[in-house]
């Protein structure tokens, strides 16, 4: 059975959109404006460009910094990984003593 979906308008770059989604309508409200944010602040920085263009410098502006927060969690976890492995190692010697 698939989780529910429910319907929410949102407006992004000036125009509605009606979003269907198994998210709560809040998230989908607060993506929207993320996007929408991120668009408005290109069209800020660009001065007057079309607004798919902008859609899509806001889209590639937003993919990167997805993957460079999936990147500095990747290595989180593997410095939490190194450090629960060493402390395991001193753990262990302790006891054998």
């Amino acid at each position: 059975m698939s989780p529910e979906k429910s319907s929410v308008t949102v407006r992004i770059a000036g125009e509605e959109h009606t979003i269907r989604s198994s998210a709560p309508p809040e998230y989908t409200r607060r993506c929207a404006e993320l996007v929408d944010d991120r668009i408005h602040e290109i069209r800020l920085q660009a001065g007057l460009i079309e607004t798919h263009k902008a859609a899509i410098l806001a889209a590639l502006s937003l993919a990167d910094a997805y993957l460079q927060a999936m990147e500095e969690l990747d290595k989180a976890r593997k410095e939490t990984a190194s450090r629960a492995t060493n402390l395991a190692r001193r753990v262990e010697a302790e006891l054998a003593e």
